[in-house]
């Protein structure tokens, strides 16, 4: 099924872009009508991107979207936590955790005030070689240096997304070796501080290797999160995906495990 819409999108002219954003909306409008609830007894760890940040696409959700899930997720009884607290603990049912992968700008300009009106945790995964300004094409769009320094001074946990956000699937072990512990090189020299933390970049089942998993705890770090639920690659932590798309429903559909098997690019 899924060929078929690739070749009726191609010969319709619809750009690759376009027709995965469509597919992904669709998607998540069916799978938060008729899909599965799943009882939980472990907390759950979202994953954003950017806030009110529209070159960010898919993975960008407005201001009022941003305001509106944590409200959402307060009414409903929801503890937020710190993302590190569910990874370690597995935390109760009732726990919710905020990351923010990429360090883009609007993470500092957006979604820090929003979580300060909330006196929430957070939790943040920079991409180093980005943030230190060796990217071109996203060198206006990420946060500086003294935004990373500035945010773990307000409470908020970091980690590392690698150095140039590669999939690792597709990487020679040098090359995994240096986006691992490169990265965390670069940021314990630029910020004093070595994460212990990594957020895979795309992060889903196909993004992640057992050699990858391997190079990371030799690099030094104690917890990788994913980017899906029930579908990642073994042992990292899960974490559900936020989308543009999620209104209050889908957002309600997400806090309620419909979208646990699914994975944004399967």
């Amino acid at each position: 099924m899924k060929q078929a819409l690739k070749h009726i999108a191609r010969a319709a002219g619809v750009d690759r872009k376009s027709f995965a954003a469509g597919r992904m909306c669709c998607e998540r409008h069916v799978l938060a009508a008729v899909g599965r609830a799943r009882k939980r007894y472990v907390g759950r760890i979202l994953c954003y991107h950017t806030v009110g940040q529209e070159e960010w696409g898919t993975n960008d959700v407005s201001t009022t979207q941003f305001r509106r899930h944590i409200e959402l997720a307060l009414k409903a009884g929801y503890r937020f936590v710190h993302a590190s607290e569910i990874a370690r603990t597995g935390g109760g049912a009732k726990d919710l955790a905020i990351t923010f992968d990429d360090g883009m700008k609007s993470v500092v300009t957006q979604a820090a005030p929003i979580l300060k009106d909330y006196n929430l945790p957070w939790t943040f995964f920079p991409v180093a070689d980005w943030t230190d300004q060796k990217t071109d094409w996203v060198r206006d769009m990420v946060m500086s240096w003294g935004d990373v320094e500035a945010l773990m001074k307000s409470g908020a946990e970091m980690g590392s997304h690698s150095a140039t956000h590669p999939d690792f699937a597709q990487l020679t072990q040098q090359q995994i070796v240096d986006e691992l512990a490169g990265s965390r090189e670069l940021i314990a020299k630029r910020v004093g501080v070595a994460p212990k933390t990594f957020a895979i970049p795309f992060g889903q089942s196909k993004n992640w290797t057992p050699r990858a998993m391997q190079a990371a705890k030799d690099a030094g770090y104690e917890l990788v999160y994913a980017q899906a639920e029930e579908t990642r690659s073994t042992d990292t932590v899960a974490r559900t995906f936020v989308t543009k798309f999620d209104g209050d429903r889908i957002f309600r559909a997400l806090l309620k495990g419909k979208f646990d098997s699914w994975e944004e690019w399967a």
